[in-house]
């Protein structure tokens, strides 16, 4: 999330009430998560597993719940919950925009968008030229569709991210203030949700297809000429190549990669990032070939027991 204009770290720490490390003036442009941070980014972080990777990162501000050794040209934020004051810059510089009506005053429609009944349009959406909107579709805030894109009946673009810290009164929820990017002919079928991201953007490349009920958590990339069969699952923070090809069923875990021209065959669970090129299945999928030759050794196991039970 970027911010209008830039802030000093003394307005920062004002906004959030905490102490500050660091020159008054420093400036900051924007906040973001560890894996999509910039310069001029708060990040923030709170368990000590991962100072070192936030204290490291591109952020230029960490938001931190320990006073540790500022790092050269940084400034830190010390609170005493940086989930928390994560949120509370989330609600300071986005806030929710209830929506006055179905299809917004504010959004932009290009030339030839055929849109059905039933579909909900939020604030400052932009739609390209030639796409089609079937019924029931729901397209959240600041999400954007590209030019002859197809949206099939009830597909939801722009959810809130699946992101909860787990406390002692249940479950805290980070607050959503990403997008959806879906980017020229683009197709996506009937009843998909794709979340936006957390704090930046969800994208959907060039010419990518994707079935019926595929879901696509928040902040994940999926590449140009992707082919997506029905029922998928892809975590958030997941980064898909070009020209993949994911068959119907597939789970795929957060925060890995895989590679350009990749195959994944139906049913397979993916744990760990794949590299370009390679055909997988399985779980955890693996070389197609090696989880075939598996399958073929638990085949005779049964055969094995009964030899040596007649030993």
């Amino acid at each position: 999330m970027k911010f209008s204009q830039p802030y000093t770290l003394k307005q920062i720490a004002e906004i959030l009430q905490s102490e500050y490390v660091g020159a008054a003036d420093f400036l900051i442009t924007g906040c973001n998560e560890i894996h999509r941070v910039v310069a001029g980014d708060i990040v923030f972080v709170d368990h000590p597993k991962y100072y070192d990777k936030a204290l490291e990162s591109a952020a230029t501000t960490v938001l931190i719940n320990k006073k540790v050794n500022c790092p050269k040209g940084k400034s830190l934020l010390i609170s005493d919950d940086p989930f928390r004051d994560f949120n509370k810059l989330t609600q300071f510089f986005k806030p929710f925009e209830r929506a006055k009506q179905i299809i917004s005053a504010t959004a932009k429609i290009g030339k030839n968008v055929v849109i059905q009944p039933g579909v909900f349009i939020g604030n400052h959406v932009t739609i390209g030229d030639d796409s089609v909107i079937h019924a029931n579709v729901s397209i959240y805030d600041n999400c954007q569709v590209g030019s002859k894109v197809t949206i099939h009946a009830n597909t939801v673009l722009g959810a809130d991210a699946f992101y909860y810290k787990n406390r002692a009164t249940g479950y805290d929820k980070l607050l959503s203030s990403g997008s959806v990017i879906i980017e020229d002919n683009v197709d996506l079928g009937a009843s998909c949700t794709i979340d936006r991201g957390v704090s930046d953007i969800t994208i959907i490349k060039e010419g990518s297809k994707i079935d019926n009920q595929v879901h696509i958590g928040h902040d994940t990339i999926i590449g140009k000429k992707c082919l997506i069969a029905s029922q998928v699952g892809i975590a958030g923070c997941v980064e898909i190549g070009n020209e993949v090809t994911i068959w119907g069923q597939v789970g795929i875990t957060s925060g890995i990669s895989i590679g350009d021209h990749v195959t994944i065959l139906a049913q397979s669970g993916v744990s760990k990032s794949l590299k370009a090129g390679g055909r997988y299945f399985g779980t955890p999928a693996d070389d197609f070939r090696t989880k075939y030759k598996e399958l073929a050794v638990v085949k005779q196991i049964p055969d094995i027991i009964n030899k040596v039970n007649k030993l």
